[in-house]
């Protein structure tokens, strides 16, 4: 059973310390590493993904970064090792600054849309659901942007 994505979460903190652990990859296809960055999220990472760079010789290369709880380096640490033609794994502790969030359920004319609300002294934040948004607009056949529009216009 797949764990509840941690974007769907409470969150109630407001700043905490996180692991960023970084590989660079030259020699494995797009395809091949692709899938990693699921792998790593299914396995509790916060945050996984790809930037391009450039090694040396100038060669292009992908750097794989990941951002996970301090008590997951050696989970994610094993994972990248085995998925991707790394042979190293950079890490340091990063502190961070988090917006505590909850979930409020809004009713439009198209159904209950699940609405992310993150705070953060006086700064209030609404995101609706992207899947829910998204799975309403497939069902009644509408612009994603129109479900969008209707949540807002509840929020108000």
């Amino acid at each position: 059973m797949r764990k509840k994505k941690l974007s769907q979460q409470i969150v109630q903190q407001s700043a905490d310390q996180i692991q960023m652990l970084a590989a660079n990859i030259d020699d494995q296809s797009a395809e091949s590493v692709a899938p990693v960055i699921e792998l790593l999220m299914d396995a509790g990472a916060l945050d996984a993904f790809f930037t391009p760079i450039q090694m040396k010789k100038n060669r292009p290369a992908t750097q794989l970064t990941v951002m996970c709880h301090p008590a997951d380096q050696q989970k994610m640490t094993y994972l990248m090792l085995k998925h991707t033609s790394t042979v190293g794994v950079r890490y340091q502790i990063w502190q961070r600054t988090v917006m505590p969030r909850d979930f409020i359920t809004v009713t439009t004319e198209y159904g209950d849309v699940r609405v992310k609300v993150v705070t953060y002294q006086d700064i209030q934040k609404y995101s609706p659901e992207f899947a829910d948004c998204l799975a309403i607009a497939k069902a009644q056949n509408l612009a994603l942007n129109q479900v969008y529009i209707a949540v807002y216009q509840q929020l108000k």
